[in-house]
């Protein structure tokens, strides 16, 4: 009888002892975080300073104890800007490297080739890319952190309408960003009332010289301005253009060239431009009850310390995206994949350096159109307007 017992509690206390091995080598496995960047290729100035931003803040993370007890480790991928590398790399991350969450997609064309994989699979997704067709409609899985292209349109327009610039001419480019920057910008303008896009030009993206679409825009009847809807080395040359032209009309940029990169391509032509940005360019003149101006400013410091180069607002979004990662993973208290996307869906108030981003189950990027800022070149430097 004895001995029955003796065996029962020992055996009782080996499943008990296997039980709490399993559980801490669950608990010592890391969190992994995968990504699908642009590092090379054309769109390099996106997903150069993303990956860089990831690679500190997951050493940060983790010298501080990681997140649930758990390091975190990034897996990631460089797509080039290339929509089937990500398909791929998407499917390698979900598949292959068994991700818990995904934070990346440089580019918009990337980002949706990796959508139906993210959607079937129902892994959390944290686009870095600008379209409004990334979240909407609302993709159970998929999130994002810049804000659209329609609410930069938006935030344009009605900076031009408050100077009194109700006749636009707009100029954009043929990719994916350019393309739905001007639908976004067209649909803006329709629905606003009282401002009239009356010329309409596009480039492709190879085009070394834009003077012939400048010229027509200039010549079209009663224009007052001009926006420029694109990103890359397109939106330079037009910039250049522009000036060699000698327009004298207000012009205008998209988010797509929110850097000081973009800057030292435009050179001297840049100057009196106007553009919807975050505030990381402007850290400085943002008053000290802003909330965003800490994280702002810490965020700038350390990227720049760390990497000896400035910050750009792409770097930015990939910083949003991994400390929303974080929140949600701490509020679900696991990596359980349903969980964490409950979680996303569900913070508010999160203070990011992009915006402040209160999610919703019919908001997944969580940021209203004020969360840009209007910057006007001055003196070859980004200078807050409002």
């Amino acid at each position: 009888m004895f001995k029955d017992i003796t065996r029962r509690a020992s055996k009782f206390a080996a499943i008990a002892a296997a039980g709490l091995l399993a559980m801490n080598v669950q608990a010592a496995e890391p969190i992994r975080i995968g990504s699908f960047l642009a590092v090379t290729g054309p769109a390099s100035f996106l997903g150069d300073p993303e990956l860089k931003t990831l690679e500190m803040y997951v050493e940060k993370i983790n010298e501080e104890g990681g997140v649930l007890g758990r390091q975190l480790e990034l897996v990631h991928y460089d797509d080039a800007g290339n929509a089937s590398k990500a398909r791929n790399f998407a499917s390698r991350l979900i598949r292959s490297d068994r991700v818990d969450i995904i934070v990346g997609g440089s580019t918009t064309g990337a980002t949706m080739a990796a959508v139906p994989m993210v959607e079937q699979a129902g892994i959390p997704f944290i686009s870095l890319a600008g379209a409004v067709v990334i979240t909407d409609p609302v993709k159970k899985w998929v999130f994002k952190t810049p804000q659209t292209d329609r609410m930069a349109a938006e935030r344009v327009l009605t900076d031009m309408k408050e100077r009194g610039l109700t006749k636009v001419g707009l100029i954009s480019g043929t990719g994916g960003f350019g393309s739905s920057g001007r639908e976004q910008t067209l649909a803006a303008a329709s629905a606003m009332g009282g401002i009239e896009i009356v010329a309409d030009e596009t480039y492709g993206g190879s085009d070394t010289d834009m003077t012939a679409q400048l010229t027509n825009i200039r010549g079209t009847d009663g224009v007052q301005t001009i926006l420029n809807f694109g990103f890359g080395q397109g939106p330079a040359i037009v910039t250049r253009n522009y000036s060699q032209l000698g327009i004298e009309l207000p012009f205008y940029q998209s988010h797509g060239v929110a850097s000081d990169s973009f800057l030292e391509l435009a050179g001297n032509s840049a100057e009196g431009l106007r553009l919807p940005a975050s505030p990381l360019l402007v850290p400085d003149s943002l008053p000290a009850d802003d909330p965003q101006k800490p994280v702002v400013e810490a965020y700038k410091t350390e990227y720049e310390a760390r990497w000896n180069s400035k910050v750009s607002t792409f770097g930015a979004y990939a910083y949003d995206g991994l400390m929303l990662a974080v929140e949600a993973i701490e509020k679900a208290g696991s990596t359980d994949k349903a969980a964490v996307r409950d979680a996303l869906e569900s913070i508010q108030g999160h203070v990011g350096v992009t915006g402040t981003f209160n999610m919703s189950p019919e908001d997944h990027n969580g940021l209203e159109a004020e969360s840009f800022r209007i910057l006007e070149v001055q003196d070859g430097s980004w200078k807050l307007i409002n």
